[in-house]
């Protein structure tokens, strides 16, 4: 998030061609400084969007085709940028480079979390790339770490500040490996004060924005112990140097508590965000040569900084450019490729600067973005923010109401309350329950009960949560009820009800008391405190509503169910519980029986539930009654007892055997007494999954109808097309879903012949039937599963190919040839890039060694030319290896 004045943000496309990387340095600048010096920093980083009850992010239909904003921005950028490929003019791929190798960046920790479950390979490549650059940068490697929820620092109290740092490093430790030489402040957010927890915790420097530096001056000397100030507060000063900063004024200079700033380079930061100079590699290279300086110093530094999403979603392709200007143009130049620590250690800073009060990059009012209606982020609309000073203190009055709470509640249980917050990012990390132990035993005051940890855990939550709701999204924009207000308000909530577990207080309605002087733009809401009940109070998770789509979800696939009850219900077995997952909650189910009587279904059972976050747990009884289609009646209710729950079960299944749905639902409602659950109070994903499911017959008879009347027109079709006339819009339709569930359906015959290694021709050539129609009457075929499924399939064989051809080499390679082929054909927006990265990876490590050895060997050549032609089918460059071939 930044702003028109300090950072780069937008999109676009393109590539250049390249030549052979040289080095014309004599001395070695890695270990001397000499020379120009290039550092690109990336700041990576999604806002937290997990819902704070579920733990997990839920479906955004904004971020479509993808499943969420997370998942949409990590296959523009975050992968891309990890397998960013290097094409000669034909397009084809002559280098896979990693650009993290190259970057200096930092990945917020909330994005590295959702990319270590989500992409696990790409989380690793970030990893290497980290150790490589260590490697090459003798010990300084390319990441820094991020204060850990992307709060405003100068906004946030002390100990919040002390926090954000230490939750930044642990983590960053956790996953690097080493302690952190660097930080990124959220918005390059910064103050004397910042500067003072950052030191404190031994972080050696930050970046920031030109416009953030007030004056500088030399270092004093002996020769000149009071050299003048140079007022630089409008940007001027020299960003190819490292800078000291003094804390706080001292007669002994050498004792003088210091940080070190670096000042990226303001217009060209700019220009990599508002022009197209990054979509072209000599391009950009040129506009970073323009900033050197022709003074005759030893070493200078040209760096900068932008949002590393800038590269491959807001400007498509990019990553590419970068890649060839990392390990083509930077270094024809004699540019040394480097990151900040490394510079630092071979340049000690000879000038001090200091910084203005309290700034950041994106606001040209200091911090105001965050808590003022400053204009900044409404920028040419004619929204107000006047929402944002209201929202910033409703939330600074709950944050000081819970940290009431948390001292008086946990000092009865932790030795030392906020030591506990501040290490309990080592839970945050590792939510196993050894660990958890671990952790508890280490700082409680006594021996905890069980109902004493979850109070514990509960305090804890609250507390992360009171730190989540600051995060500097919800400010950023022009209006509150926009999803990243909503977000933090959420997070707010949560830590309302976590704080009315533990204490009993009831601290809502003051909170949305104060909500209500913050105005909204929208008419429907009026204020925050319509934006909280409306889109916030609704989407709270109670343990009743997990129950409830446990059991609507058991009627789908639960390996448990029976389609007979129990013949003795007032007898009713308990069997080892069968745990399984509901997002964050285990769920032990301790008994399930289902009943089937004509169109109704019905399910009774008996649940424990145990959060995996604050360990709190409920015994619950649900019954949920299937009426046919899309109509569910569910019932949940604490659990009383085993006699009242055999009783239950016995009126319930007694009820049924009246096949009146009408006389079931009465007999629930008489037991349960409480709020009822339907399909539509199941969490999404899996309500879609089952929506999916109950269209599915439905669909199934319309793919047979369309299939029929394209087999009975097909004639009719076709003399159309001949004549080129317009396609009546009933046949074309007809043609594309009779096509594409055809094409389905061989998809997966291919699928399970793959998966039985009974690998045939059969099912490639019906694609290329399937194909050939389809190019014919102009269908286009809408199968993204289908696209799914053979981007696997050929993956798949690829991989049988390279490392376990079982003696099958030549029916593999025809088959994945005319794979590859036909899936280009089909015209259904194929993707082949993991293909073609696995076939790049084994290319000098199999193949290249391959094809040299067995030369003279007529066959095993053959072999090694089938292997290269199939690279150039992925549009690798192997023309080099054929040519020694020939």
């Amino acid at each position: 998030m930044t702003s028109a004045a300090e950072r780069p943000v937008n999109p676009g496309v393109s590539f250049t061609s390249h030549s052979t990387p040289h080095d014309t340095h004599q001395t070695d600048p890695l270990k001397q400084a000499t020379g120009v010096y290039v550092t690109v920093h990336g700041h990576f980083y999604q806002p937290p969007r997990e819902n704070p009850y579920l733990d997990a992010i839920e479906r955004q239909p904004s971020a479509a085709p993808f499943h969420d904003w997370n998942e949409r921005i990590h296959w523009e950028c975050y992968r891309p940028n990890a397998f960013a490929r290097v094409c000669n003019d034909q397009g084809e791929v002559v280098e896979i480079v990693n650009n993290y190798e190259y970057f200096s960046f930092n990945m917020g920790p909330t994005l590295m979390s959702w990319l270590e479950r989500y992409d696990f390979e790409v989380y690793q490549r970030i990893l290497e790339a980290d150790i490589k650059s260590c490697q090459r940068l003798h010990g300084h490697g390319n990441a820094i770490a991020q204060v850990y929820n992307h709060i405003i620092m100068p906004l946030a109290n002390e100990r919040d500040k002390y926090t954000q740092i230490r939750w930044g490093k642990a983590d960053f430790r956790s996953r690097f490996g080493r302690d952190p030489e660097g930080m990124w402040l959220a918005e390059t957010g910064v103050d004397y004060p910042t500067l003072e927890a950052l030191v404190a915790e031994g972080i050696r420097f930050i970046i920031l924005a030109p416009s953030q530096a007030q004056r500088c001056r030399p270092l004093p000397t002996e020769n000149d112990p009071h050299p003048e100030w140079l007022e630089v507060g409008g940007s001027q000063i020299d960003p190819t140097r490292p800078y000291r900063c003094y804390l706080k004024e001292s007669s002994d200079t050498d004792t003088r508590p210091y940080i070190d700033v670096f000042f990226y380079d303001g217009p060209i930061s700019r220009d990599m965000g508002f022009s197209d100079v990054v979509y072209n590699s000599s391009h950009f290279a040129g506009r970073i040569g323009s900033a050197v300086r022709g003074d005759h110093r030893p070493a200078q530094l040209i760096s900068v900084a932008t949002d590393g999403e800038t590269f491959g979603h807001h400007k498509k392709g990019t990553e590419k450019t970068l890649a060839y200007a990392f390990i083509g143009e930077f270094p024809k130049h004699g540019w040394t490729v480097t990151n900040f620590a490394h510079y630092l250690s071979l340049n000690t800073p000879t000038w001090e600067a200091e910084i203005k009060p309290a700034t950041a990059w994106s606001c040209a009012h200091g911090v105001d973005r965050w808590q003022d209606d400053c204009g900044c982020g409404g920028e040419g609309g004619v929204w107000h923010q006047k929402w944002r000073r209201p929202l910033r203190d409703s939330l600074n009055w709950l944050r000081d109401q819970l940290i009431l709470v948390y001292e008086e509640n946990a000092g009865l249980l932790f030795n030392d309350p906020w030591l506990a917050r501040d290490e309990y990012i080592q839970v945050m990390r590792d939510r196993s329950p050894a660990n958890v132990n671990s952790f508890l035993s280490r700082h409680q005051t006594h021996k905890l009960t069980a109902a004493e940890q979850v109070d514990a855990l509960r305090l804890l939550e609250m507390q992360r949560h009171a730190l989540l709701m600051f995060t500097s999204c919800g400010w950023f924009f022009e209006e509150i009820s926009r999803p990243e207000g909503t977000q933090i308000l959420r997070y707010a909530s949560r830590a309302l009800e976590l704080a009315g577990d533990v204490a009993g207080v009831q601290l809502e309605k003051n909170f949305l008391k104060r909500l209500g002087l913050a105005p909204s733009n929208v008419d429907s809401f009026k204020h925050g405190g319509e934006v909280y009940r409306q889109l916030v109070q609704t989407a709270q998770v109670s343990v009743k509503q997990v129950a409830a789509h446990y059991a609507i979800t058991s009627l789908f696939g639960n390996p448990k169910s029976t389609e007979k009850p129990n013949p003795h219900p007032g007898k009713a077995k308990y069997p080892h519980p069968d745990q399984k997952r509901v997002y964050c909650y285990t769920v032990n189910e301790i008994d399930y029986q289902l009943q089937r009587m004509g169109s109704l279904t019905l399910a009774v059972g008996h649940l424990q539930l145990v959060s995996e976050i604050t360990w709190e747990s409920e015994s619950l009884v649900f019954a949920v009654l299937h009426l046919g289609g899309w109509d569910f009646h569910c019932c949940t209710q604490l659990f009383t007892g085993r006699r009242d729950y055999s009783k239950l079960k016995e009126k319930l299944f007694s009820s049924l055997e009246q096949a009146s749905a009408a006389q079931t639902i009465l007999v629930m409602t008489q037991l349960f007494k409480e709020e009822t659950f339907s399909l539509q109070n199941l969490f999404a994903e899996e309500r879609h999954r089952i929506m999916r499911l109950l269209s599915q017959e439905t669909l199934t008879r319309l793919d047979q109808l369309y299939s029929q009347v394209y087999r009975n027109n097909y004639g009719i079709l076709m003399a159309f097309h001949r004549d080129e006339l317009e396609v009546p819009q009933e046949l074309q339709v007809a043609a594309e879903i009779a096509l594409g569930s055809r094409c389905m359906l061989t998809l997966r015959s291919l699928e399970q012949d793959i998966t039985e290694s009974a690998l045939s021709l059969s099912h490639v050539i019906e694609l290329e039937a399937i194909a050939t129609e389809a190019k014919h009457l102009h269908c286009r075929l809408n199968i993204p599963e289908g696209k799914q499924i053979l981007e696997q399939l050929i993956m798949r064989l690829l991989w049988q190919l390279l490392h376990d051809a079982n003696g099958s080499f030549a029916i593999e390679i025809q088959c994945l040839e005319r794979l590859i082929d036909v899936s280009y054909e089909l015209n259904i927006g194929i993707s082949l890039h993991k293909s073609q990265e696995l076939y790049f990876s084994c290319l000098q490590s199999q193949i290249v060694p391959l094809c040299l050895t067995n030369f003279s060997n007529k066959e095993d050549n053959n072999q090694c030319r089938q292997l290269l032609k199939l690279g150039k089918k992925l549009a690798v460059d192997v023309n080099h290896i054929l040519s020694k071939l020939d």
